[in-house]
């Protein structure tokens, strides 16, 4: 099993790849899966703006990134989605690096690590009913981090139950991504 841990956030000076290295050291003790951080922002995708569906190019994109997107998303059975909420919702590059691809995500297992003023819990609950697209999996475990609580002065600093969350949503997840495998 590989899990990718997915930084989903662009933006300069973001928590998401501090969030997301914290994630991916409690990941790297465990012996059931292997685990890769994959920054979203390290692939410079365009918009989508093909007028065939994504799903129906068979995994043959015209963009580079996007094909380059592509065969790493396709590596994975499962991800970790380490998410901002941006406005009450999911942020637009996330969303779009989702859109511009098809079968890479189905039938594989998702959970989530949000961030946000409210712990990026709107965020997660956009996703889920976007995500379901795809047939993907949702775990309930969920990691909710408060950037007003657990970052200051820029530096990530989790509240002592964190490690305890993570481990619950991985102890869940990478089963959830081995069953997921027998239906693709």
């Amino acid at each position: 099993m590989k899990i990718g841990i997915i930084v989903g956030s662009t933006r300069q000076n973001r928590a998401g790849k501090q969030i997301g290295e914290w994630v991916a050291a409690r990941a790297e003790v465990r012996t059931d899966a292997t685990f890769e951080l994959v920054d979203l922002a390290d692939f410079n995708l365009p918009f989508m703006t093909s007028p065939v569906p994504p799903a129906a190019l068979g995994k043959q994109y015209p963009e580079p990134e996007i094909q380059a997107w592509s065969k790493k998303i396709d590596e994975f059975d499962g991800f970790i989605l380490v998410t901002p909420e941006y406005n009450h919702g999911v942020p637009a590059a996330f969303k779009n690096a989702v859109d511009v691809l098809g079968s890479e995500w189905m039938k594989k297992a998702v959970g989530f690590v949000s961030y946000g003023a409210d712990g990026g819990v709107r965020a997660v609950e956009n996703w889920r009913v976007i995500l379901a697209n795809f047939n993907i999996y949702d775990i309930r475990n969920a990691v909710s981090i408060n950037i007003f609580t657990e970052m200051s002065d820029g530096a990530f600093s989790p509240n002592e139950r964190r490690a305890a969350e993570v481990k619950d949503l991985l102890d869940t997840l990478v089963p959830a991504a081995r069953a997921m495998a027998t239906l693709r």
